[in-house]
């Protein structure tokens, strides 16, 4: 080896030697998001879903994916949605992920007695299908057909001019000029995240407001 490449490769380790020590070393790389997809059965659903709900089991796919905790630190959730809702649904927490919006639990119904929303909502939590109607409509949810998610539900809770609050431990979140972390508002990254992908946003409704829910058609 000529002596001009010794010294130059001498060089070379001496000054890769001084970025270590000072402390100066790349980034680390991102925390990778990961998806999987599962089908599911009536037992795995539990009371989530009941004989006469509008679609079967064999139409739902269990959604398992990385998201963000209010520690900041990555954990895995469960999503419940329809077969043809699974795309759509890992794009955007995937971008969620990327943004690092936080996200306090995702689980799915059957971890509450009898499936309860309520609960499920009272929990913060997030989660997506459960056979259940529109409150004191009579008439099916989109999160009876795994077209619906529910995201942080306490801190963005369900209003309607009637008085209606849920969950109905939410008083302290009614107040929206608030910026907890994991909250919505009107034009927000996290809430652009699904309406810019042809999600419609319950927070954008006249009455009720229901902060928390995301629907695809």
């Amino acid at each position: 080896m000529r002596r001009s490449s010794v010294r130059d490769c001498a060089i070379a380790l001496a000054v890769a030697a001084m970025t270590v020590q000072c402390g100066t070393q790349p980034p680390p790389p991102e925390p990778a998001f990961t998806a999987g997809v599962g089908e599911v059965t009536a037992q795995r659903l539990g009371p989530s879903w009941r004989p006469g709900c509008p679609v079967p089991p064999e139409q739902l796919r269990l959604l398992t994916l990385t998201h963000v905790g209010m520690d900041g630190r990555d954990h895995i959730g469960e999503l419940v949605v329809h077969q043809d809702r699974v795309g759509p649904t890992i794009d955007a927490f995937r971008e969620l992920h990327r943004m690092r919006f936080p996200i306090e639990r995702m689980r799915t119904p059957e971890h509450y007695p009898g499936a309860d929303d309520e609960l499920s909502m009272r929990d913060n939590n997030t989660s997506a299908f459960n056979c259940r109607e529109i409150s004191g409509s009579g008439n099916w949810s989109n999160h009876a057909y795994g077209r619906a998610v529910d995201i942080n539900t306490l801190i963005n809770p369900y209003v309607s001019s009637d008085g209606l609050v849920q969950p109905a431990t939410a008083g302290p979140y009614l107040d929206r000029t608030r910026r907890d972390p994991g909250m919505f508002h009107a034009g927000d990254p996290a809430v652009r995240v699904f309406t810019d992908r042809g999600w419609t946003w319950g927070g954008s409704w006249h009455d009720p407001k229901d902060y928390q829910h995301f629907e695809l058609e």
